[in-house]
């Protein structure tokens, strides 16, 4: 009950934050944003009977993670003639939750590629910890089948899924991310993309990984499973990498933030969304969203 009443003061506390936010989104967003918002409060005032049946995401850890999980040392990327990033360095925290913030095509989806070894950086190394075990799902769902229904894809035809060292019937774990009765029998190739997105995130959060990589995991999903995932996170005993661009999300959840700022440059800040943004502007001045650019690639 005590962690339950600080998960709610910690959202409380947004509460003014996103408001202002709304105000300054522009136009094409404001309503959407808007709306957002106020669904999201009503579930801060939600009943205690509501809380009570309110949907719940359960990760089930890994092995136990040591010190060393991810290292990147001089990393370089280009394509297509342009240098995506370079001279990339961090080191992933084995607790943490690490925002992959900046605009689309700046190699967010690369850098999770480069991760999971599906391609290899042009300069520098990535380096594992022996006791990593990564869970990732892609997010175009290229494993998923069309032809087969929801509850086949997450259960594998069976009834009973195994999340750690717990057993869970399946069709209770499916029902955690909003699939209920007649929705559990659709066929994956009439999804919409929220009933996609919770499909993805049902399929990775049972993988048993201590490390997560997860790429816009909020698109399009719903409130209720927008807060069990962000109560999940905050429970997990192991490492998280999260691409979005929901920046409330990243407020309430991120411990650390890798920035892709433009001029193939990422920043790797200790912190949570709004201290980045702080951050951010005491260094570079006006942090108005604008194209991003990058280093010509030099032969």
């Amino acid at each position: 009950m005590e962690q339950e009443e600080k998960q709610e003061s910690k959202r409380r506390k947004t509460l003014e934050r996103e408001l202002e936010w709304v105000r300054m989104a522009p136009k094409a967003r404001h309503a959407k944003a808007k709306a957002r918002l106020s669904a999201y409060d009503k579930m801060l005032n939600e009943d205690t009977k509501q809380k009570d049946e309110r949907l719940e995401i359960f990760i089930p850890n890994g092995p136990r993670l040591g010190n060393k999980v991810i290292e990147v040392e001089g990393v370089k990327k280009s394509y297509d003639g342009r240098v995506l990033f370079e001279n990339l360095n961090f080191s992933l925290p084995p607790t943490g939750i690490v925002g992959v913030i900046g605009p689309n095509g700046a190699g967010k989806t690369t850098l999770i590629r480069l991760i999971m070894g599906f391609e290899q950086p042009d300069e520098g190394d990535f380096l594992i910890g022996d006791t990593v075990k990564i869970s990732y799902v892609d997010q175009q769902h290229k494993k998923i089948d069309p032809d087969k229904t929801v509850f086949e894809t997450i259960s594998e035809n069976s009834e009973i899924i195994k999340l750690g060292n717990r057993e869970m019937n399946a069709r209770a774990y499916v029902s955690r991310f909003n699939f209920s009765g007649a929705d559990q029998e659709k066929l994956c190739g009439v999804l919409s993309g929220g009933e996609r997105n919770r499909l993805h995130l049902a399929l990775t959060l049972k993988d048993e990984g201590n490390v997560l990589l997860l790429d816009e995991p909020t698109n399009d999903i719903d409130v209720n499973t927008l807060r069990a995932l962000e109560e999940a996170l905050e429970n997990f005993a192991g490492c998280a990498v999260i691409i979005s661009h929901d920046r409330w999300f990243l407020d309430r959840i991120a411990t650390h933030i890798l920035a892709f700022e433009g001029d193939s440059q990422v920043y790797f800040f200790e912190g949570g969304y709004s201290e980045y943004e702080e951050n951010k502007k005491k260094r570079l001045g006006d942090i108005t969203p604008h194209k991003i650019k990058y280093k010509k690639l030099m032969e």
